[in-house]
């Protein structure tokens, strides 16, 4: 009993002896492994940073500058670019990545590009200045571009140096965050040889605003007097997935003086006498489409379908923000000089002459960009008088100049061709306005949802009246502007 009471004893000690010893082996061992993983740990973090250090030196050295830009209409106006790029490298050594994008796809690419971290550095885009810029500026994701147009600010008309300042948040100032390279504006364009089928000439036009749109819903009733049943007066738009719809009826508040926003940006829509004139204007923009002046599908129009209206001969006349009509037809001369035209608006309804809203086409530079320096410079050699109106004249598109020095070129103001003559008057002699962007980008997001295209359509295929679609308009712009407050 002793014998076994003195063996378990020991048989226990050996057991705790042993559990000790493993433990201590054990601790040991883990002391030992902690080292070994604080040093791999310690030699990859010291790597990964000595990599991602000489990764963004590489990229903030590297000199290829990255140009995101919309495609051309035409590849003649791809290659204009193509050619002002390949001349700055060759003066400057420096390189350049140029990509092009369709107008829809390049703004989605510039959103992920900067929730990625890496946009371009530069970007052009033909929406961006009423539906992007104005919100990344003041979110303050757009570099201050004052220092490259300071110095030949006096080339530019104010309404060109307004389009491109926008409001930062941050610094709670307007600033320059883009760079003006074209523009263009809303013009009307037409069929003479219609017009001469029922016996009458552009100088039948009136120049008065109530007498200039009769004289379309004239000239629809006479052809069908003619039984030229599939020929509608007027292509106008009522589409929400049409930007020129917005355009169009931006144009028309103009025209009746309807302010939407104050000098401070603020929203005057509460005012009794403004929720009136929108009311008004859309009861009397809506009763071409009820009256059945206008195509059926123009309430499903896209941005091409008036053109192709229009040169289909399936209107008589059809509003436009771009030369986009009479370029489709400048291989065919005796329609581009003789058949097809393009007219000025006709004065407003107060009898003054129209002022225009300008679509000012820029040059955006990314705050995050690790190549300022060789962005702006890139930027003053674009703008250069000879060099931009180099620019515009190759591109072929009529993308119309923004600086005066590049008017005085004769190729502008030629009266022999109809149509660039006409859009150089109206830019050169009228006045000139940009988008309510510039007061407030909120209203970006008006624009972005088509709003007054909406409430067109609401009346025309819902049925409901104006008082009502107007109330509706009203309203979500009023949260909007809530929101971005």
């Amino acid at each position: 009993m002793g014998f076994r009471k003195k063996a378990g004893q020991t048989a226990k000690g050996f057991q705790h002896q042993s559990h000790h010893k493993r433990r201590l082996g054990l601790s040991r061992r883990s002391v030992f492994m902690a080292f070994i993983l604080s040093f791999i740990i310690f030699s990859c973090t010291h790597t990964s940073k000595s990599e991602l250090f000489s990764v963004s030196e590489s990229s903030h050295n590297s000199r290829v500058l990255k140009i995101w830009w919309d495609r051309g209409y035409t590849v003649e106006e791809d290659k204009a670019l193509q050619q002002v790029v390949s001349n700055w490298e060759k003066q400057t050594g420096n390189k350049v990545k140029l990509s092009f994008y369709s107008g829809d796809e390049l703004p989605h690419r510039v959103h992920r590009a900067l929730r990625a971290g890496s946009p371009p550095d530069l970007m052009l885009s033909y929406a961006a200045h009423t539906k992007l810029n104005p919100g990344l500026a003041w979110e303050g994701k757009l570099a201050d571009v004052s220092d490259v147009i300071e110095p030949i600010k006096s080339f530019y008309p104010e309404s060109v140096l307004q389009a491109v300042s926008f409001y930062n948040k941050f610094i709670k100032k307007h600033r320059y965050y883009a760079v003006p390279i074209y523009q263009t504006t809303i013009h009307i364009f037409y069929w003479r040889d219609l017009l001469e089928q029922v016996g009458r000439s552009k100088s039948d036009i009136p120049k008065d605003w109530d007498g200039f749109w009769e004289f379309w819903k004239q000239v629809h009733n006479d052809l069908r007097s003619q039984h030229k049943q599939n020929i509608y007066g007027l292509g106008l738009l009522y589409s929400i997935g049409s930007g020129d719809t917005y355009y169009l009826f931006e144009q028309l508040l103009e025209a009746y003086d309807v302010q939407i926003l104050d000098s401070e940006g603020k929203l005057k829509l509460s005012e009794p006498q403004v929720r009136q004139q929108i009311v008004n204007l859309l009861d009397w923009y809506t009763q071409f489409y009820q009256q059945g002046y206008v195509p059926p599908d123009a309430v499903k129009w896209l941005d091409p379908d008036n053109n192709r209206s229009l040169l289909n001969r399936v209107v008589v006349m059809t509003p436009n923000p771009t030369l986009t009509i009479p370029n489709a037809m400048r291989q065919d001369t005796y329609t581009y000089y003789h058949k097809l035209g393009t007219l000025k608006f006709p004065n407003k309804p107060n009898g003054q002459p129209m002022r225009y809203i300008v679509n000012v086409s820029q040059v955006v530079l990314f705050a995050d960009s690790y190549h300022q320096k060789q962005a702006k410079d890139f930027l003053a050699y674009l703008i250069q008088p000879q060099v931009i109106g180099k620019y515009l004249k190759a591109s072929g598109r009529g993308n119309l100049p923004v600086m005066e020095p590049v008017w005085k070129d004769p190729f502008w103001t030629d009266p022999k061709d109809p149509h660039f003559s006409t859009a150089t008057e109206t830019l050169i002699q009228s006045p000139t306005r940009p988008f309510d962007v510039v007061q407030h980008p909120a209203y970006s997001t008006v624009l972005k949802e088509n709003l007054w295209a909406k409430a067109l359509n609401r009346i025309v295929v819902d049925g409901i009246s104006p008082q009502q679609a107007a109330d509706e308009a009203i309203a979500r712009i009023q949260q909007i502007f809530d929101q971005w407050q």
